[in-house]
């Protein structure tokens, strides 16, 4: 998302609002926020000033936000989802299984991580911006250790290089965002409403072809540089295109924000080799 123009854009709407303030012939500001940016209507002909330029400052405030407000708000989201699944207790064998295996990487380039397994028949794992990753036990039980390292490595990518950080701000624009950033000093706290919005938003976006592209490729340097197996990252998409393929299974949310495993697969294969 680019923030600057996104912003400039608020502040446009700003402006044209009190120009066209009282003005019967041309739109009214608020119902251009309203469907540029999917905005709450201001109220009909009779609104102020004041509710369009409050609503542009709004607007303006939550592309504006900075990163570190957005991990903020990327800890909110998993706190209040850790309250909605069923994370895996630190006795359970896949919570222990899970803290084996990424003990050494809790500090890795330069970040903080922490790992959580979400007991679920899912076939999926994911990262917010905030370094917490989530690996479903469903994905466990298809991979084996090394190829779970290497899912795990694309996850760290995906935090490295920012992309769980333009998901959730492009998320959090899209629902709750607007309205949290009026609070002064920040971001301020999310009601469970608006992160169950949130959320929403972040499992139907999905990262474009050259973001998982690059994912895949710090997964496979993360695997070189640890020592780890490298072939594992292309069996575990030969295990992901091989139970693909069907509607309503478990790795239909999987496959669709990590789509063509047999491609990935060769490439990793390529990759792998050189």
């Amino acid at each position: 998302m680019n923030t600057f123009r996104l912003g400039a854009l608020a502040l446009s709407i700003i402006l044209a609002g009190c120009a066209t303030n009282g003005s019967t012939g041309s739109p009214s500001a608020g119902s251009g926020l309203g469907s540029v940016l999917g905005a709450a209507g201001t109220g009909g002909t009779g609104s102020s000033t004041d509710s369009k330029v409050g609503a542009a400052v709004d607007v303006f405030k939550a592309v504006t936000v900075s990163d570190d407000e957005l991990k903020s708000v990327s800890q909110q989201f998993r706190a209040y989802e850790e309250r909605t699944e069923k994370v895996a207790p630190a006795k359970n064998k896949y919570a222990q299984r899970l803290a084996r295996l990424t003990k050494n990487h809790v500090n890795e380039d330069g970040m903080k991580l922490n790992f959580k397994v979400y007991l679920a028949n899912e076939v999926n794992a994911d990262a917010t911006a905030d370094g917490s990753i989530r690996v479903y036990s469903g994905l466990m039980d298809m991979m084996n250790d090394q190829e779970l390292l290497g899912v795990i490595g694309h996850e760290i990518g995906h935090v490295k290089l920012q992309h769980s950080l333009a998901a959730m701000r492009t998320a959090y624009l899209a629902s709750a965002g607007r309205k949290a950033a009026s609070a002064a000093g920040g971001v301020g706290r999310l009601a469970d409403s608006d992160l169950g919005a949130l959320g929403e938003k972040l499992v139907k976006s999905q990262f474009s072809q050259s973001q998982e592209t690059a994912a895949d490729d710090y997964g496979l340097a993360f695997m070189k540089k640890h020592k780890y197996k490298v072939s594992a990252m292309e069996s575990a998409f030969r295990k992901l295109a091989a139970q693909g393929g069907g509607k309503g299974g478990v790795l239909d949310e999987m496959l669709s924000s990590h789509p063509d495993p047999a491609g990935r697969a060769d490439r990793m294969r390529d990759m792998a080799a050189k």
